[in-house]
């Protein structure tokens, strides 16, 4: 246990010493809310939606963290290239371990990263229906954090170029972003959209995070968490596998 509290700690001394990381991770969410929420706010309000600003801000929320955690599996190159991620390996500790501290450090930052973007939001004009679920959105949260620092690690398990981490990621979680239901409900769409956003785990820790903030809910609390629980157990297995297999 103790080499997991070390690596989750280290991820957290990373995230808290770079300033620049902190702020500049902050410009797309923000940028997200003012121009999405305040430009498509009034054409959404007409066609009967109610305040879109609510109903985006979950949504802005889970995007912070998928890219926050999704991200954190770089970190694994960079410990490759510097030597880093040798001495680990070679040390008497299950590989299991660390790749348990690293992913649990990185979910961490990016449920923080979340709960920052959620702060900010309030000052800009979103407004929390039920205040005694935030709990449960911080649930949410922490298992969409953690199942995206799982499926970055995985594919940095794979890789020994950054570039290519960069482009094989971006190319996989833009989709996931947009087809997640964050900019749209999810009611009245073709059957073929449908299935994709259905098959999306995202769709189900937005939707999560909109039940327990605002209300707005299309899966219910139960399929929501359900299907997070499935597939972080199933890329828990998966990047077990493939991280014991890495080579520094």
């Amino acid at each position: 246990m103790e080499i997991i509290y070390i690596l989750w700690l280290r991820q957290l001394k990373k995230y808290w010493r770079s300033k620049a990381r902190i702020i500049g991770s902050l410009g797309q969410p923000l940028l997200f809310m003012l121009a999405f929420g305040f430009g498509f706010g009034p054409i959404y309000a007409k066609a009967g939606g109610g305040n879109y600003l609510e109903f985006l801000v979950p949504g802005v929320i889970a995007m912070s963290i998928l890219f926050t955690a999704t991200f954190s599996g770089l970190e694994i190159i960079w410990d490759r290239q510097f030597g880093f991620l040798k001495e680990m390996l070679v040390a008497p500790v299950s590989r299991l371990k660390i790749m348990f501290g690293r992913s649990l450090g990185g979910a961490t930052v990016a449920v923080i990263q979340g709960v920052v973007v959620f702060i900010i939001s309030l000052f800009v004009g979103f407004k929390v229906l039920n205040w005694w679920l935030i709990p449960v959105a911080l649930v949410a949260m922490f298992l969409i954090a953690f199942l995206f620092t799982l499926f970055g690690t995985g594919i940095a398990s794979l890789m020994k170029d950054v570039q290519g981490f960069q482009l094989i990621v971006n190319f996989l979680i833009m989709p996931l972003f947009f087809l997640s239901g964050t900019f749209f409900p999810l009611t009245g769409l073709p059957q073929a959209l449908k299935i994709v956003v259905q098959a999306n785990p995202l769709s189900y820790g937005v939707d999560a995070l909109r039940g327990a903030l605002v209300g707005l809910s299309s899966f219910g609390f139960l399929m929501d968490f359900t299907v997070l629980a499935i597939v972080v157990i199933i890329l828990l297995g998966v990047t077990s596998y493939l991280f014991s297999r890495i080579e520094a």
